[in-house]
């Protein structure tokens, strides 16, 4: 029989897989290291399960004792899945950016979740890091791995992650790409493999914000460079022991926008569902096409998995919201997303004006399509034609909707853009009609042009 004896067993040793589409105008090879196929679907099983079992090695770490870190998601689903194992408590601190589902996710190992503000000083003592700090010395019997200084973290990357690089390109690789936050990911490997060779590059990847880059390039703390960020899981403002600058060559800084979008385009040409911070790196990569050539092996991680950012850059709204997809092409079935779930309110030719109007008031709506009572439309009724006609003759009111229903709506494909629809909406027509998928009709209104272009 072939089994594991745990999740444990299964951290670590994840594939190499090339990049196609989007490095198609970087001269080099590109290859990805997908760390979501960990039980925890990030790299930072890896660090997690080598702190923990240093630390029992240590005394420092006994059973019954709670784990307390501050984590921006990925760590804390290591520890806590580690914690089940071993029959370990776990209480977390993070920040209100990270995504609701890393904090569901951590709640579904048994883990308590603590949300601490983003936009404090780390001294501040709201800040995870302190609330963390705080937890662990009011709680008896505790112990925090405290993953941005904790020498082990580094460790474990120079003990697996390394060695796995060099030996799955048989000592070709020659530049390794990788986002930096603790800095134990980038600084084990890089050190590993410069050991190896001392030509290769390492590169990271910073986001603005974060204080790295210019610490890396002029040996100056700038807290002017400190700001809110959207980026995820990498990019810091403070400088944590584990970040190797000796060993790191080059950090090169991604926007939010460009990091959101990239993540979204590796799914979508790549066919991998990743993170955010493997958007970022990707996006940096292309960013530093020019210091790759023919012949060069580069290697870059994919830290987490995309189920952690659906509510987030997987998110349509949520990408909007922030101006992250300004270049969408605005469809017909766009133009309906508001009111999609809303049945279509029609009315029928043997329908009396009164109870037409009757409905047009109860829905507060200007028009309405006319069917003949089956499943065609053959005209359409506006509110102000129909008030000038009752106007005109108050015992209309009593006629059938056939007597003063206008035109018919036209229908539109669901591909067509918004200036197509634009242009069939006029003071003549005032709607237009589309089917989706499923063969349901819905109406789009000169309201829902006006919201589509604010």
């Amino acid at each position: 029989m072939s089994y594991y004896n745990n999740v444990l067993d299964l951290i670590g040793n994840t594939p190499l897989v090339k990049i196609n589409r989007i490095t198609k105008d970087i001269p080099a090879t590109v290859l990805a290291k997908i760390e979501t196929v960990n039980p925890g679907n990030s790299i930072k099983d890896r660090m997690a399960l080598k702190m923990i079992e240093d630390a029992e090695k240590a005394g420092k770490l006994k059973p019954g004792y709670t784990i307390i870190e501050g984590t921006s998601g990925n760590t804390g689903m290591g520890l806590a899945i580690v914690a089940v194992i071993k029959g370990y408590k776990c209480i977390f601190t993070s920040t209100d950016k990270q995504s609701k589902e890393k904090f569901d996710a951590l709640r579904a190992f048994g883990a308590e979740v603590i949300v601490c503000p983003t936009n404090v000083e780390p001294e501040d003592p709201r800040s995870y890091y302190s609330v963390s700090s705080r937890l662990v010395s009011e709680t008896p019997n505790s112990w925090k791995p405290n993953q941005y200084d904790n020498p082990s973290n580094s460790q474990a990357h120079y003990e697996t992650t390394g060695p796995e690089i060099w030996k799955q390109t048989e000592g070709k690789i020659t530049h390794f790409v990788c986002c930096v936050g603790t800095g134990g990911t980038i600084s084990g490997i890089g050190k590993y493999l410069k050991e190896q060779n001392p030509n290769i590059k390492v590169l990271g990847i910073d986001t603005y914000g974060s204080v790295f880059k210019k610490y890396k390039e002029t040996g100056i703390f700038d807290k002017n460079e400190i700001y809110p960020y959207i980026t995820e899981g990498f990019g810091e403002d403070f400088l944590p022991e584990n970040v190797n600058f000796d060993v790191i060559d080059h950090f090169e800084k991604v926007t939010d926008k460009d990091g959101a979008i990239m993540t979204r385009r590796i799914a979508r040409e790549e066919g991998i569902l990743a993170g955010n911070s493997s958007g970022s790196l990707m996006a940096g990569m292309l960013q530093m096409k020019h210091m790759f050539k023919k012949g060069d092996l580069v290697v870059g991680i994919f830290h987490d998995h995309g189920s952690r950012y659906l509510g987030k850059m997987y998110n349509d709204d949520w990408m909007r919201e922030r101006g992250f997809l300004t270049e969408e092409k605005v469809t017909a079935l766009k133009l309906i997303e508001r009111h999609k779930d809303k049945p279509l309110v029609s009315v029928k030719e043997s329908d009396t004006v009164h109870e037409a109007v009757a409905l047009m008031r109860k829905y507060n709506i200007s028009q309405v399509p006319v069917s003949n009572g089956g499943s065609a439309f053959v005209g359409s009724l506006n509110d102000t034609e129909v008030f000038r006609k009752l106007i005109d003759n108050p015992k209309l009111g009593t006629e059938k909707v056939s007597a003063v229903k206008q035109a018919p709506f036209p229908f539109v494909s669901p591909e067509s853009s918004l200036e197509e629809v634009s242009q069939l909406i006029t003071p003549q027509n005032h709607a237009v009609l589309v089917k989706d998928a499923l063969g349901d009709v819905h109406i789009i209104t000169r309201q829902d042009i006006v919201e589509a272009l604010c």
